[in-house]
Parts: structure tokens; sequence; C-alpha cells
């Protein structure tokens, strides 16, 4: 690991995500912030906003931000590095704009970003970019000198985000009747996305065939699978599956459904699954509705015992993953020499997205890229 106090010439970690609803009052407004240019009718948005209705309004994701900032802060306090770490979302409170408006307040003149997800994608990586030059563009609009922001670079594969669930699926295995137990099946989850977009993911020499999103998300289950294995002496079958699908139907998305997926399974004389979320940073609704409520009910319809594995969340040795990122890319740009921490076939990603990475249909301007308008 680079010098673990030494973060120059970065003065700020500026921890970036989806943001949610605190409230049944916040849910509609909420959808209207994701859905913003989409043309979606109000009465729609009640109908999708009855997932959150469901959990009172509230989505887990805030709170489990704030844990993760406790998380990030006590570990850099323990290891000595002097790196305020602040919280902006994209579609609630606390904003991106407002976050980075009081950055600018502060003085913080280069800052590193770590998004809430992991992998390559659109929706998990450019967008993010997209909403920094968004927000970059407005202070720069009010007259402000914004920081120059570098994003850290996908961390899908580095240890401190893998062994936690790891821990996670070893006992959602062991929680599993004993006769069913060796016999279980492992279905990883991720978010479904258009093929489309599955497809130009990642760099230009990673697109087609699902892209650089599925073979992140596979060469994840690999190591995560292979450990479990070596840690309880067991085979077990895995597959890679989808969850969350939305948009139009006649859109090609990832298939399969875990719903879907349940059903082979079951058809098949498996006598049980574990779900392991290996696509979520932590238990947002998606997990908790998708997984915990949907298809665990259709596990039951199906008399298939099923269990859910943990996310990393605020796992500790995910905020020393954080940390080991950011003195990483430090050091990197002080122009020293440094190993990247990363496990599997794929090895480190990028730290500075090329030109035709995650595209969007309709460009936009993204910072923290090799086209970014923010050099």
């Amino acid at each position: 690991m680079p010098d673990a106090r030494d973060a120059t010439p970065y003065d700020a970690l500026l921890l970036l995500s989806f943001g949610g609803p605190e409230g049944p009052d916040d849910v509609v407004p909420f959808l209207e912030n994701v859905t913003r240019g989409r043309g979606i009718p109000k009465e729609r948005l009640k109908e999708v906003g009855q997932h959150y209705f469901r959990f009172g309004g509230v989505s887990p994701i805030n709170g489990q931000n704030r844990a993760l900032l406790d998380a990030l802060r006590k570990d850099f306090a323990e290891h000595g590095l002097d790196l305020p770490v602040y919280w902006g979302n994209r579609n609630w409170a606390p904003y991106l704009t407002d976050t980075l408006r009081e950055m600018t307040a502060d003085g913080r003149r280069r800052v590193l970003v770590l998004a809430t997800s992991a992998y390559a994608s659109y929706s998990g990586c450019r967008q993010y970019r997209e909403n920094l030059a968004d927000a970059l563009a407005a202070l720069e609009a009010e007259g402000l000198q914004p920081p120059k922001v570098d994003k850290l670079r996908h961390y899908f594969n580095h240890p401190g985000f893998l062994e936690p669930m790891i821990d996670g699926l070893v006992e959602s295995l062991a929680d599993l009747p004993e006769e069913v137990r060796d016999g279980a099946h492992i279905a990883f989850t991720t978010h479904s996305i258009p093929t489309a977009a599955a497809d130009t993911s990642g760099p230009v020499e990673d697109h087609g065939d699902g892209g650089a999103y599925v073979a992140e998300h596979l060469d994840t289950a690999r190591l995560i699978a292979e450990a479990v294995r070596r840690r309880t002496g067991a085979d077990h079958p895995w597959q890679l599956v989808y969850q969350s699908r939305s948009g139009a139907p006649h859109i090609p998305w990832l298939e399969p459904d875990i719903c879907d997926h349940l059903e082979e399974l079951h058809g098949a004389g498996v006598p049980a699954v574990v779900m392991a979320p290996i696509g979520f940073v932590s238990d947002h609704m998606e997990v908790l509705y998708d997984l915990d409520t949907e298809a665990t009910a259709k596990a039951g319809e199906l008399s298939l015992p099923v269990r859910r594995s943990a996310t990393v969340g605020a796992d500790p040795r995910f905020a020393a993953a954080v940390r080991d990122l950011v003195l990483e890319r430090a050091a990197t740009e002080r122009g020293t020499d440094v190993t990247p921490c990363a496990l599997g076939a794929l090895g480190p990603s990028h730290n500075l997205c090329p030109v035709g990475c995650c595209p969007a249909r309709a460009p936009r301007p993204a910072a923290a890229g090799a086209d970014s308008p923010y050099a």
C-alpha cells in the first residue's frame, strides 16, 4: 500500500450516491427527479412509489450512506489520513451541486470521488460523471471556481469489497437447513440494464456481448464462488442473474430475472438457493423489495428454501479498501509507481475513463474522464 498518510494532491473525498426519499412526502418528488425529462405522469410515479410506501416512504440508502461516511472517517482517522469526507446525491438531499458548493466554500481544490457503484456501465459510472459536469457548470454559472474532480477506479475486484460478500455468503449457506445445504445453488444478482447499454459498457475494446458490465460481474461471481468453495469444501453451482428491470417491455434487458431463475431451479429439483446481490454496495430499496420481498415471496410459493446474503455496506474492510484506493490514486497522481490491488482475471480498472467508455444515447459533457471539459 502507498504511504498511509499522504493523499496529496487531493484535499477531500466526495461520496457520491443515488439518493432516496426519507418520508412519504418525499417519494413522488424523488421519483420526479429520477425520471426528469421522460414525461412520466405523476399518477404512474405514485404507482411506482408503492415500493417505497411499503417501507414508510423511506429508502434505506441515505441511512446506509451515513453509516459508510462514519466508517470512512473512522478508518481515515485511525490510519492518520487527514482527508475530509463529504457526501452528495444525484437525486435527493444532500444534492451534489449543494455539496460541491460547500466544498468550494471550504477551499477544496482537488477532490476524489467515490461512487456507490462498483462496476462499469452508463448508469453506474458515466451518468455520475455527467452529473458532476452539470454541478460544476452550475457553480461556474454562479461565478465560483469549483474544484477539479477525479473519480476512483471501479472496485468490483478489490479484496476489501469481495471479502465481506464472501463471509455473508458462507453465513447464508450455513443458515440453510443441513439437509439442503450442500446442494444449494447460488444466484449472484445485479441490476438488469438494457442489453444495448451493457454491450457498450466499459472502454471501446470491451464492447459487445454484455461489455464490461457483464464481464466484471462474472469475474466477481467466480472469485466469490471459488472462495466459498475453499472455505466450505462444497462446490455450489452458480449463475449470474438480474433483477429490478424497468422501462418499456419491447426493449431487451439483461436476463434471466431472479424470479424466473428461481422457478427454473425449482423445476430442475434444486433443493435450495442463496441470492447474493453482488451488484449493490448496500441493502437499498432494490435489495429490500426485489429480493427480500418479491423474490422471497416467489420462493415461498415454490416451497423453495432461500436465503439472501449480505451486501458490503459499511463493513470496515470496505472502508479500508476505499482508503487504499485513495492512496493508490494519490500516489499515481504524484508520479509514484504503484501496484494496484485487484483480484481475478480482469485486473485493475482504469483511473481515467477513456473516450467512448459507457456512452450515452445523446452525448453530454462528463467530468473526470479523458473527454472531460474540466481538465
